[in-house]
């Protein structure tokens, strides 16, 4: 992974979790060919890693994305050096209870 080819490494998404993609606001340009090219999404069949790659093959990132069910919710995950961090939980019930008001 490469810090002189983004930004801000590892920025704070709040709960926005994508599953693949780049953030290209936060991509500055290549740090051994110095172009701004298309960034490439490989190898995404290898699992739930995406390697991101600008046309020279220089390596920028990895996209570690991850979903799993725990009790009644959702849990989403996302690090990568160019989209950042971020995770978010989401209710399966039709009513989350964390958002439910006390009656007394």
């Amino acid at each position: 992974m490469c810090g002189g080819c983004v930004g801000t490494e590892f920025p704070e998404r709040g709960t926005t979790c994508l599953e693949g993609g780049s953030f290209l606001l936060n991509f500055v340009g290549c740090a051994q060919c110095g172009r701004r090219d298309l960034v490439l999404l490989g190898n995404r069949a290898a699992g739930l890693r995406g390697d991101d790659e600008i046309n020279c093959h220089h390596l920028i990132a990895r996209h570690e994305y991850t979903f799993s069910v725990v009790d009644d919710y959702q849990e989403y995950t996302m690090l990568c050096l160019l989209c950042g961090r971020a995770e978010d939980s989401i209710s399966i019930l039709p009513d989350d209870p964390r958002q439910m008001t006390p009656l007394f």
